[in-house]
This record gives structure tokens, sequence and C-alpha cells, in this order.
């Protein structure tokens, strides 16, 4: 059975650096494309970087470009978002997902690309 769990959030200070990790058992992540999405209460849930199938291709918000990043490790089936410079604007549930379909510029952030979801990690960023 597919199943993505992730780890790694928690509280930190504006200005600090959280790594999430999302594992993946049940399935091969570099045979997927894979997004990275936030839920901030009160908020829609928002695409914030996915890393595309075959290629490797990845894909940003506009507000977290330069200070996140997405990489795999296909070794531990594992992939990673790694967020430098946290905001408190970056507060929010941390959702990691699977997609076999293969993403491009206008629907990599879509949520109905993806077909496997983990259960979400918090991330609290204090100012």
């Amino acid at each position: 059975q597919a199943q993505l769990v992730e780890s790694g959030g928690g509280l930190v200070q504006a200005g600090g650096s959280l790594r999430l990790s999302c594992a993946a058992s049940g399935f091969t992540l570099d045979s997927y494309t894979i997004g990275w999405f936030r839920q901030a209460p009160r908020k829609e849930r928002e695409g914030v970087s996915s890393s595309r199938r075959s290629d490797g291709f990845t894909f940003y918000k506009d507000s977290v470009k330069g200070r996140f990043t997405i990489s795999r490790d296909n070794v531990k089936n594992t992939v990673y978002l790694q967020m430098n410079s946290l905001k408190s604007d970056d507060t929010a549930v941390y959702y990691c997902a699977a997609s076999p379909q293969y993403s491009r510029i206008d629907t990599w952030s879509r949520e109905g690309l993806y077909a496997y979801w983990g259960q979400g990690a918090q991330v609290t960023v204090s100012s």
C-alpha cells in the first residue's frame, strides 16, 4: 500500500531553518512527481514546490524562491524540503504528495494532479 510520511516539522524563530522529510513506502519515488503543499489557518492549501518525475525539474511558489529547496534521495526513497530564512507567513501544516503524472508549470501546484498524500507536518515560525 502506497504511503507517504512527513517528519521534521516544529517550532523555529523567524530567520531560522527546518528540513522536512517525506518518506515513501509501497512505491518508488523516483518514478513520481513530488509536490510539497501547505495550509495555513483559515487559508486554502497551496503548492509550495514540486520535483518532476523523469528529469527532476523543480518548481517553486514565488514567495519561497531562493529560500526553499526540494531534493530527492532515491536510495532512501525520501524527498526533502529545506526551508531557510523562515518567516511567520510560512507557518502552516506542510504536506507532501506524489503523482505518477509529468508536471508542467501550469499543473504542478494543482492538488488534483497528486494521487498520494502524507498526513502533514506542522511548521510554526515565531516572530
